[in-house]
């Protein structure tokens, strides 16, 4: 327990001095949301990458679906790797930056308005981005929870309490300056702390290396060989793609993750930042999930709740002094993805609504300090929210996280890449979102009304993809954008704009 409370003291300590130190460098809105948009290639794909994978990965994904899934699970990580980072970063990071960068937006609510011209769009995408972030938040506090109670016999309520503080600490202090810096940080310890885990795990007498471990989990009676295939069992077939979906696919409509894209530096940054964030994610996502494959041959039965998985193979296949690098491995995923959607769903309140619609002339300052505010706000509703339990981990972040991207994929992405898009397309893709998640969240927690099939990650997958169909047949059929307004949204890319400028003056002299 010394080795675990050292290493962990250590590590707040880290984050403390970096939040300080970036609070001198945090003067404007735009420094505190896009840290003057000059972030370069290691912290944006370092950024990106430890949004992405949380507590919640390692914790409810990885655990309950290594336990349901058995090796096929692993792809969920790799299309993690190639679906939601390689292609996504290829397909919106460069478009998104120009665009962002010429419409002068930090918020992906600002960005719908300016982009569709459509105010009511902004408020409606800031009023969804706060409610389901919420929750999102709260199942990141509840794979903490269940870590510290499962391992180290910590109250719940103390380490959600705990990371909730020091979260808001290093967040107000520096914005997002200092979440890229920790971020950072924090990446190099998730790396070390999965090969580590990987390492512990597979070699431990019950696993007995790889080969042998995927042949006991065959040999198990109840179980079969389907856990221990790379393909998984066909009965399983619609609960893995509908997985693979939502945590790939979906990524590309969650606004803490394109906003990545908001403050890279240039195009140079975004090529290096596609091929580091997509390394990143392989050896995060895959390692998670690859490792709760073998949950069943560390326990003789199923646990009551299956979140409780992880922590309970960990507790039996680390050391104490590996536990402690494991803890600050999942706090370190787990604070850079809650100060994201802090920040994300903070700005979407301050910038969207008060000084976007009530109070369109306030000063810098003050936007600053309601920030922090609302900041400190959001942080203390998730965790009400994840103090009372509401539900699983999975079912949690699920509905969350199929709402968001349910609404936001296809006007975003669609946004960005097509000019045939209209403000009727974009609507219609946010009310499918809304209309596909909303009913059947309700119905599913009801129990037993709807079929077994219809999970909340395939009901999150369903919004998408109906999402990404509607969209474009609506824009086809509705009146476009005229020329003028085009321009103004996809005009040249400010480098072109510069090399240009710079040529005619060359020209001149």
């Amino acid at each position: 327990m010394a080795a675990q409370i050292i290493i962990f003291c250590a590590y707040v300590v880290i984050l403390l001095l970096i939040a300080f130190f970036s609070r001198r460098k945090t003067k404007t809105t735009d420094d505190f949301m896009l840290g003057g948009r000059k972030v370069g290639a290691w912290m944006t794909a370092f950024a990106y990458g430890t949004t992405y994978f949380s507590a919640v990965i390692f914790m409810g994904y990885a655990g309950k679906y290594g336990w349901n899934l058995g090796l096929s699970a692993t792809w969920i990580g790799i299309a993690n790797a190639v679906l939601g980072t390689f292609v996504v970063w290829r397909l919106m990071a460069r478009p998104t930056r120009h665009m962002t960068h010429r419409l002068e937006s930090s918020t992906m609510p600002d960005f719908f308005m300016k982009r569709y011209n459509s105010p009511g769009m902004k408020i409606a995408a800031a009023l969804i981005i706060f409610v389901f972030l919420v929750p999102y938040c709260a199942s990141v506090y509840q794979g903490l929870g269940y870590f510290f109670e499962s391992v180290f016999k910590l109250p719940y309520e103390y380490c959600m309490v705990a990371m909730a503080v020091l979260t808001a600490v290093y967040l107000l202090a520096g914005g997002y300056i200092a979440t890229a810096m920790t971020d950072f940080v924090q990446g190099i310890v998730m790396i070390v702390g999965v090969v580590v885990m990987v390492a512990m795990v597979v070699t431990r007498p019950e696993v007995g290396g790889i080969s042998e471990g995927l042949s006991r989990i065959a040999a198990i009676p109840e179980v079969g060989p389907g856990l221990a295939s790379p393909f998984g069992s066909p009965q399983n077939a619609v609960l893995l793609i509908s997985l693979i979906l939502l945590t790939s696919l979906g990524t590309w409509g969650l606004p803490q993750m394109v906003h990545k894209f908001y403050a890279i530096r240039d195009n140079k940054a975004i090529t290096r930042g596609t091929v580091i964030s997509t390394l990143f994610a392989l050896i995060i996502g895959g390692a998670a999930y690859f490792t709760g494959s073998f949950g069943r041959l560390f326990l003789a039965e199923a646990p009551q709740n299956l979140d409780t998985v992880m922590p309970q193979v960990l507790s039996v296949a680390l050391s104490p002094a590996m536990l402690g690098l494991i803890l600050v491995l999942l706090l370190a995923a787990s604070m850079s993805t809650l100060s994201s959607l802090v920040l994300v769903s903070s700005s979407s309140i301050a910038l969207d609504l008060v000084k976007g619609v009530w109070k369109k002339d306030m000063k810098d300052r003050s936007i600053m300090a309601l920030m922090r505010v609302l900041c400190g706000v959001f942080v203390l509703v998730s965790l009400v929210i994840a103090l009372l339990q509401p539900a699983a981990i999975v079912t949690l972040m699920s509905y969350s996280w199929g709402a968001l991207s349910g609404c936001f994929l296809a006007p975003f992405l669609l946004g960005v890449r097509w000019k045939g898009m209209t403000k009727a397309g974009a609507w219609a893709g946010i009310i499918t979102g809304l209309a596909v998640v909303v009913p059947l969240m309700i119905l599913g927690s009801i129990g037993g009304v709807l079929p077994a099939w219809l999970s909340p990650p395939a009901i999150g997958s369903i919004a998408m993809l109906l999402s990404l169909v509607v969209t474009p047949v609506v824009s086809a059929a509705t009146r476009k954008f005229d020329e003028a307004h085009i321009e103004k949204v996809f005009g040249e890319a400010p480098e072109k704009a510069e090399v240009a400028k710079a040529r005619a003056a060359e020209a001149e002299a």
